[in-house]
């Protein structure tokens, strides 16, 4: 094992959209764990949208970061050294970690990966954060019930193709907003959306809509935010379930935006529109890890991660999510199975 460490280091402030300028690849000596605690050696780390919001000196749902301090997100890694009786040397485990090869995480705030039920990267994804939030934000905050029509907008990202998948468990018609025809390609002949609409070539969202929901719209998962969801608030049904699970359209805006005003639209329909947390469901998390293990390991829910090989590429790799360049759950493998 190597004694250096290398991790990324927020290096400033984004200025709307960020670049290379806001990382810093930085050399340290490898941790050594305390009493309680693993060394683990990162395999893959996770990018997510809402990452973004941590560069900002602002309050938001998850803590700001501050110049100079590591990044850090979901990591599944390969233990090392344990100082603890619940994992030994070898074991891999998924926790938060830092943007870097070597970390060391609390034993209890770490969960076992199971590389028979699926790839372990797959622990970042669809049986990860990404995988719980589809699970917990459809079935609870949009209670799809059977013949309902459901919108994703996002759907080939890593929670929205897990979203959709699940609404067509329960028996719903399933139409997805994504950003190339591969995306849209891999929604309806891989994942079995019932329809997908490339918003990058569709001029009149509401007229594809028309199209592709002609029944309305009774439940919408939006990860998106901007002119899809204006488009989408217009063909609510009545007692529609909004789940806003994120707004990566407006990510980089440096001032909120304003335009024709979509609340009146709600009142006739009387829709219901929740924002959706995923730490509010942390004590049933093991319900869904259950259940989403159990669909992925007879091959009944799909995934896909777009993989960015080495840590030195994990900044291209979160801003690649802004550019769409992810389909699934977008990654870094930061270190492979047989690497000393």
């Amino acid at each position: 094992m190597t004694n250096t460490n290398r991790e990324w280091l927020l290096a400033e402030r984004p200025d709307g959209e960020p670049d290379q300028d806001c990382f810093e690849l930085h050399e340290t000596d490898v941790p050594s764990p305390a009493p309680g605690e693993l060394l683990v050696r990162t395999r893959f780390l996770s990018v997510d949208p809402y990452m973004r919001g941590r560069m900002r000196d602002a309050e938001s749902y998850a803590e700001p970061w501050d110049v100079g301090d590591a990044l850090k997100g979901g990591i599944v890694g390969e233990v090392v050294e344990s100082e603890s009786d619940a994992y030994g040397a070898g074991d891999l485990v998924t926790g938060e970690g830092r943007w870097a090869d070597y970390a060391t995480l609390d034993a209890d705030d770490v969960a076992p990966v199971d590389p028979t039920v699926a790839d372990p990267a797959a622990y970042l994804g669809v049986l990860g954060m990404p995988g719980r939030t589809a699970y917990f934000g459809l079935l609870e905050v949009g209670e799809p019930k059977p013949g309902d029509t459901v919108v994703v907008s996002g759907a080939a990202g890593a929670v929205g193709s897990v979203v959709g998948q699940i609404a067509k468990r329960n028996g719903c018609r399933v139409v997805g907003f994504a950003g190339s025809d591969e995306k849209t390609d891999w929604l309806t002949d891989d994942l079995g959306f019932d329809a997908a609409i490339n918003y990058k070539t569709t001029d009149d969202y509401r007229a594809a809509l028309d199209e592709a929901a002609p029944d309305g719209v009774d439940v919408y998962f939006d990860n998106v935010g901007g002119p899809i969801t204006d488009a989408v608030f217009t063909k609510l049904n009545l007692d529609a379930r909004v789940a806003v699970c994120g707004q990566i359209a407006h990510y980089n805006d440096e001032g909120v935006p304003t335009g024709p005003r979509k609340l009146p639209q709600i009142i006739p329909v009387r829709a219901r529109i929740q924002g959706l947390l995923i730490a509010d469901f942390a004590t049933r998390f093991g319900e869904a890890s259950e259940r989403l293990g159990r669909w992925v390991a007879s091959g009944e829910l799909k995934h896909r991660e777009t993989v960015v090989e080495g840590l030195e590429n994990a900044p291209d790799a979160f801003l690649g999510l802004f550019a769409g360049d992810n389909i699934g759950k977008q990654v870094v493998r930061v270190s492979a199975e047989d690497e000393e």
